[in-house]
């Protein structure tokens, strides 16, 4: 391998056999092991399941080739299911490879789920000396760091508190703190900045740049946030079913190809998405997003900053509620510009309801930008959460001059 490969992957495969035991403990796979041999109902199995030995499996992942150098920000792209988080967690030694080989130059600081790697029954503190340990750090290099992983955190006043009473956020605050201080040269990260405030994600994102950019760290990041992506990465790997389908030195070159473009930009139809099964809410389930011109011609390539538009949705509602909150943030790079919001006068139906998100000519200036729907019950839950989902659209449009948004049901 290279001196400057941090990276190397061959031939590599992953297969699951479905219906196979794998309760999470050794103990828990015997006892549903025991059970099937007497004939009795597996007592770990879910409500209403059977096992089926001759059941076949699937290929999470394979034949996946690639290389990833020193230094080198990656962004792993691909839709629910094509193989993200397998993947990580293989290149993080979590699981074992059925085929193939992983080869690594360095050590990884893996974050791929909210407190992987912590023990619920220790403190904050503890844990950070034990994932410290874990990647073969000395006591006295992880004390030099731990008042700038607290700090970093910002939760000091629970640092000795047992981590099992944290909340989410306060588990990804130190988990992230932790990943990102310990010494590593490679740092793994999966849909990471989905959890904790706005703030926090922006603080992230900069000690992520700040770790790829200025300590030359290598940096894979899985998130279906394409403006964090692009922000971040300066390379990306685009996974469908399990198999790469496109690898690029360019990360908006990947971007685009995951969104649909043609590779000359001869045409942009990302400007509508339809609802793939992903996201459903009796509340509100958004069925479709369009964009139109006012005289309701669809659009499907550039916008022209010179005319008014506007952003269709469709939803079905079964549940109408009052409660409902609704809105369309506008994104470039990671800021956000706007926030377009539906008014606390609009009504839901039962059944099929259009909304329309007028915007007016001239409101943005020429430029990429994710419009990122967002919904939620007042106070409740997420129906949209808008860091992980939008829609990029290639539109020229211009800072927002104050100008009204208007939303109306149809």
């Amino acid at each position: 391998m290279a001196d400057d490969i941090a990276i190397k992957v061959e031939n590599l495969s992953k297969y699951y056999r479905l219906g196979v035991i794998n309760n999470g403990t050794l103990f828990r796979d015997i006892q549903s092991w025991m059970a099937r041999l007497r004939g009795k109902e597996d007592p770990h199995a879910k409500l209403g399941s059977k096992y089926d030995p001759t059941a076949e499996g699937f290929w999470a992942l394979k034949d996946l080739n690639f290389e990833i150098k020193q230094g080198d920000r990656v962004g792993i792209i691909g839709h629910n299911g094509a193989g993200k988080s397998t993947l990580l967690k293989l290149l993080s030694q979590i699981t074992s490879p059925t085929e193939g080989k992983i080869k690594i130059k360095g050590r990884i600081a893996s974050l791929l789920e909210v407190g992987t790697g912590f023990h619920a029954e220790l403190t904050g503190r503890e844990n950070i000396f034990m994932n410290g340990a874990i990647l073969g750090m000395s006591h006295a290099e992880i004390d030099s760091k731990v008042n700038d992983i607290i700090e970093f955190s910002e939760i000091g006043e629970h640092i000795d508190t047992p981590v099992k009473r944290y909340s989410s956020g306060m588990y990804v605050r130190l988990a992230f703190a932790v990943a990102a201080h310990l010494d590593s040269e490679i740092l793994i990260a999966d849909e990471v900045l989905a959890v904790g405030d706005a703030a926090f994600q922006k603080k992230a994102l900069g000690k992520m740049n700040e770790l790829s950019t200025g300590q030359g760290r290598t940096v894979l990041f899985v998130s279906h946030n394409m403006a964090q992506i692009k922000n971040l990465c300066n390379k990306g790997i685009v996974l469908q079913k399990g198999q790469i389908i496109r690898q690029d030195d360019n990360i908006q070159d990947c971007i685009d190809y995951y969104l649909g473009r043609k590779d000359d930009n001869s045409e942009i139809t990302t400007t509508t998405w339809k609802n793939d099964g992903r996201i459903y809410d009796e509340c509100m389930n958004p069925l479709s997003i369009e964009f139109f011109t006012l005289d309701n011609k669809l659009i499907t390539g550039a916008i022209d900053y010179n005319q008014s538009y506007k952003i269709r949705l469709v939803a079905d509602v079964q549940k109408p509620s009052q409660n409902v909150d609704l809105w369309f943030n506008v994104i470039l790079g990671a800021e956000k510009i706007i926030s377009i919001q539906k008014p606390d006068s609009t009504e839901f139906k039962k059944g099929e309801n259009v909304f329309e998100f007028i915007i007016p000519e001239k409101s943005l200036l020429p430029n990429d930008y994710v419009f990122s729907l967002g919904s939620s019950i007042k106070n409740t839950k997420w129906i949209v959460n808008p860091y992980q989902f939008d829609i990029v659209v290639n539109t020229v449009i211009q800072n927002n001059d104050n100008r009204i948004f208007d939303c109306k049901l149809l």
